[in-house]
């Protein structure tokens, strides 16, 4: 081999081991030394030029280790400087005394309004027999008390998000609930009805007072009774503050205000305790007292529980020693009204539902049972007065007995006969073939469309329970939507959407005005999920024991009945 040659062969085996040299997977020590070398090296070297390309490739892997060698050195720093002796502080924990909760100062009350002047009313008003709602009124001359309208110390009605909390029977008045109980049929509502009632809702809610009232434009009610009724119909919607329907923000604020100007009606200084503004019989104690039972349980208010305690307290001290009421709830009275009766009934049991026990109560139902079928039941249906000859109050007897328990009585089965004929109408005279049943038919109605439904609905009724619901049910269809006065001005939403009212002008009731009429339409209309049928699981929950009741029947089997005349 010449010498050229082996030049040739040497400078191609330099080639090679640099070209292997760079494909060498070199670790990072020895690519260190590389670098830290050919950084001593002139400039223009291929060493140096080597060196400060590995320097490039190298500065995030440095970079990284300088930082967790300086967090380390700081860690070590920081923990000898902690480490040093500190000078002790002593803090005396002081052991509160275990006599009461500290809480904070509450805030000052506004000064309450001056009392209402003392004030005489006379109502002079001819009162027929029957009539449940003339009752109101008395042909006696009534002289209104002085007292004081109280406001309650802090706001009334809080906007409670809660579901629907009231247990027992009621039913479930949430917008898929509703929805499912008007999509049609027999035994249903549909859209037509439900149509009619949110007429009647946005009429009401139009029509409510600056203070939080309604009162009808003629008529003896008063404003406590309207308003009482006027909250029981936006209730049986589900409409409450706070509630889940979709009218919430619509409906909720007009349910607060009539609950806060109930509750600040309330004169909790009268013994008893009464609403200023009552009429002088005092059906609105009672109707309130029901509206303000059926918020607490709906709504969890401290402060409609505080009220609605104190009504049902004087209605069950108020109950006659034969078990029924009277008028002015006057416990020395043994006249035991079932018309008056049927308010007060209705409002112990939406108490009970709500979980509210005043003393007494369970003792006052028996007595009560004990009324309706040894005093208030006679010749195959319920009267006005006990011993009297049956009314269009039958029906309002009958509702009580299926509320309270005692749905298959033979005194509610004779009633349901007695009621077969009936049909909803507004008219006295078409209301039955029977005559002498009373001037208030609509008043009746709202009572009969309850007793056929729990009759019609209950779990095993017999063909002909079911027959009459849903030949009453057809009837009421086609009456109530077609008999609401439609104005022709819409009421807007807070979003802007107009929405159709309605009330019910056409009653020749007597004895009630446009709001009650609308109330009692309305509260029928919406029967199919106000309340379950009471033979159901869930309405019995809570229901008064049937044994003990009529224990206390046969022990009163000798009961003297009083017949007024």
């Amino acid at each position: 081999m010449t010498e050229n040659e082996e030049n040739v062969s040497e400078e191609i085996a330099m080639n090679l081991e640099e070209i292997k040299e760079r494909f060498e997977d070199q670790g990072f020590f020895k690519r260190m030394k590389i670098m830290v070398s050919g950084l001593s090296k002139p400039h223009g070297t291929r060493a140096y030029k080597l060196a400060r390309l590995e320097l490039q490739r190298l500065a995030a892997p440095l970079i990284a280790v300088t930082a967790v060698s300086l967090f380390v050195v700081s860690l070590f720093v920081i923990t000898a400087v902690s480490g040093q002796k500190k000078d002790k502080i002593e803090i005396t924990v002081a052991k509160l005394e275990d006599t009461a909760q500290v809480e904070d100062p509450p805030p000052e009350p506004e000064p309450p309004p001056p009392d209402p002047p003392e004030q005489q009313v006379e109502i002079d008003i001819d009162v027929p027999v029957a009539g449940p709602v003339s009752d109101i009124t008395t042909s006696t001359p009534v002289v209104a008390e002085n007292v004081t309208s109280k406001p309650a110390a802090v706001d009334s009605v809080a906007m409670i998000d809660s579901p629907v909390k009231m247990k027992s029977m009621t039913g479930s008045r949430d917008p898929a609930r509703i929805g499912a109980m008007t999509k049609g049929g027999g035994q249903y509502g549909d859209p037509t009805t439900e149509a009619a009632v949110l007429k009647i809702l946005w009429w009401l809610k139009e029509t409510q007072n600056s203070d939080g009232s309604w009162k009808g434009k003629r008529g003896a009610n008063s404003s406590i009774s309207d308003t009482g009724l006027a909250i029981l119909t936006f209730l049986a919607h589900g409409e409450y503050p706070g509630s889940p329907s979709p009218y919430r923000n619509e409906f909720g604020p007009s349910v607060q205000r009539g609950i806060e100007y109930l509750i600040g009606k309330l004169n909790r200084d009268s013994k008893p305790v009464r609403f200023w503004g009552a009429d002088g019989n005092e059906y609105a104690f009672l109707i309130a007292t029901y509206a303000l039972s059926e918020a607490y349980g709906m709504t969890r208010n401290p402060n409609c529980k505080e009220a609605a305690l104190l009504c049902l307290d004087r209605i069950i001290k108020g109950q006659s020693p034969t078990g029924g009421w009277d008028y002015k709830i006057n416990p020395a009275s043994r006249r035991d009204d079932m018309s008056f009766a049927g308010w007060a009934l209705q409002a112990l049991k939406a108490g009970k539902m709500a979980g509210l026990h005043p003393d007494g109560l369970n003792e006052c139902i028996k007595k009560a049972i004990v009324c309706l079928q040894k005093r208030n039941f006679s010749r195959g249906g319920f009267n006005y007065t006990a011993g009297g000859p049956p009314t269009g109050l039958t029906a309002t007897g009958c509702l009580a007995m299926q509320l309270l328990g005692y749905g298959t009585k033979p005194e509610v089965r004779s009633a349901l006969d007695f009621m077969k004929d009936w049909k909803p109408t507004f008219d006295q005279n078409e209301l039955s073939a029977r005559r002498g049943l009373g001037s208030s038919p609509q008043y009746y109605c709202y009572y009969a469309t309850q007793c056929k439904y729990q009759a019609g609905m209950r779990e095993g009724a017999d063909k002909a329970a079911q027959k009459n619901w849903i030949d009453w049910n057809a009837q009421m269809k086609k009456l109530y939507p077609k008999s609401i006065t439609e104005l022709e001005k819409k009421v807007a939403d807070s979003i802007g959407q107009e929405h159709k009212q309605g009330f019910i002008d056409c009653c020749k009731d007597a004895h009630t005005n446009e709001t009650m009429a609308s109330c009692l339409v309305a509260l029928q209309l919406m029967v199919y999920y106000r309340y379950l049928p009471t033979s159901q699981t869930a309405a019995g929950a809570v229901e008064s024991d049937e044994s003990s009741a009529d224990a206390a029947v046969d022990k009163n089997s000798d009961l003297k009945v009083d017949v007024d005349i």
